[in-house]
């Protein structure tokens, strides 16, 4: 008979630790997607202040390069991409392709340097150069969350719970093209 209710406390014990350990499992992977859901609406609320900037931006160049239409369409187009992303990957292509055409556009004033004088157009340019860096910071907070979530669902024991709970991975936001190729120098 002793045998049996140590048998039953051992049993109850290790459903105890069982049980407790789930819960703490779970209560971790909660914790970490929701740093990673916060550090994206982070990255979105710096996006969507560059996004605004936009049309002002183009309204300001628009009267100093007449002809520059098709430059001018395409940040327009990728402004209207980022507005209507919907989720990370999205709003990453949309970012990476605004990225690109702004490039172009502040490459207009070194064609038109009356525009380059213009201090609405400097002040939008330093504005975006700043929202530029915060975004980048973002992202990197961003990205540290999606690895720490990433990994706290992928290690064993983890895993089984994270299956069972429903727990998936959580995508990166990647960095623009331009900031993963080699610097080219040439003398």
């Amino acid at each position: 008979m002793d045998v049996l209710y140590i048998v039953i406390a051992v049993i109850v014990v290790i459903a105890a630790l069982f049980a407790f350990w789930a819960v703490l499992a779970y209560n971790g992977f909660v914790s970490k997607k929701l740093k990673v859901e916060n550090n994206f609406s982070q990255i979105k609320i710096q996006c969507k202040k560059r996004f605004d900037l936009v049309p002002n931006l183009v309204e300001t160049v628009k009267g100093y390069a007449k002809h520059e239409k098709e430059t001018l369409e395409n940040v327009i187009a990728a402004r209207g991409l980022g507005v209507s992303a919907k989720g990370v990957q999205d709003l990453a292509e949309a970012d990476n392709m605004l990225t690109r055409t702004l490039g172009r556009l502040f490459a207009l004033g070194e064609a038109y340097p009356e525009l380059r004088a213009n201090a609405n157009f400097m002040h939008m340019q330093n504005e975006l150069v700043e929202i530029e860096k915060t975004i980048a910071a973002s992202r990197s907070f961003y990205n540290d969350s999606v690895m720490m979530y990433n990994k706290a669902i992928m290690i064993f024991p983890n895993s089984i719970m994270a299956s069972l709970f429903g727990f998936k991975k959580a995508e990166f936001f990647d960095a623009p093209e331009e900031e993963t190729q080699n610097v080219k120098v040439s003398f």
